[in-house]
């Protein structure tokens, strides 16, 4: 797992730390809509975005982009998506992922490398989907655990964040290695595609309420 792992009581953010490389944050969504939207400047809610937890969401998850930012004394210039729905940062380098489960959202910011993050709460219906989402070997290691079907639908989330496109089928072109569930630990996923194959590496936490994954 990255360096070290936050929690201020003070605050609903939680951060896991690598600075030389990369950083990634939750944020536990405790305020109301007018709270969020006060610490952002000239970026406010879609009109025709109307459910009130994910408008809470929108806001929240660039608050917490803004928070990261501030660790290497940078400013948030605003958020944009490109033509198939990858998140990016107006004017930066910077590659960045994006999760989101209320009442958590989640983010990772990279300086030089695509990074896929993803947050979850395990609920039983990922034992429905499963066999349209893992492959037989993974059906197979995840058994009734909904705990590890969650870490195996994280990462699989994660290697799609990563590759930066939707065209994938999750239980052929998106691969994880067997494991041994732990409260945190090391994932090997693989993306395969026509004509290659990219080992990612990834981590993931167990926590009490919910379940991330983020590229290594």
């Amino acid at each position: 797992m990255p360096d070290r792992f936050v929690s201020n009581s003070e605050m609903p953010l939680y951060h896991i730390q690598r600075p030389e490389r990369a950083l990634w944050g939750i944020w536990h969504i405790s305020e109301d809509e007018p709270t969020l939207s006060a610490q952002l400047e000239g970026e406010t809610v879609p009109v025709d975005l109307t459910n009130p937890l994910k408008r809470l969401e929108f806001l929240a998850v660039r608050v917490l982009l803004k928070k990261l930012l501030e660790e290497w004394k940078l400013d948030y210039p605003g958020l944009r998506k490109d033509n198939f729905g990858k998140p990016f940062l107006r004017g930066m380098d910077l590659h960045i992922s994006l999760s989101h489960s209320y009442p958590y959202v989640a983010a990772i910011l990279h300086r030089n490398s695509n990074v896929g993050i993803d947050l979850e709460q395990p609920k039983a219906k990922l034992l429905r989907i499963a066999p349209r989402v893992l492959a037989a070997d993974e059906l197979a290691d995840a058994g009734d655990d909904v705990i590890k079907h969650c870490i195996y639908w994280c990462a699989k989330e994660s290697l799609v964040k990563i590759y930066g496109r939707k065209d994938l089928i999750f239980c052929e072109n998106l691969r994880v290695s067997p494991f041994v569930r732990q409260e945190n630990g090391d994932l090997t996923g693989r993306i395969i595609l026509a004509n290659r194959q990219t080992d990612v590496p990834l981590s993931y936490l167990v926590s009490e309420n919910f379940i991330v994954v983020v590229s290594a």
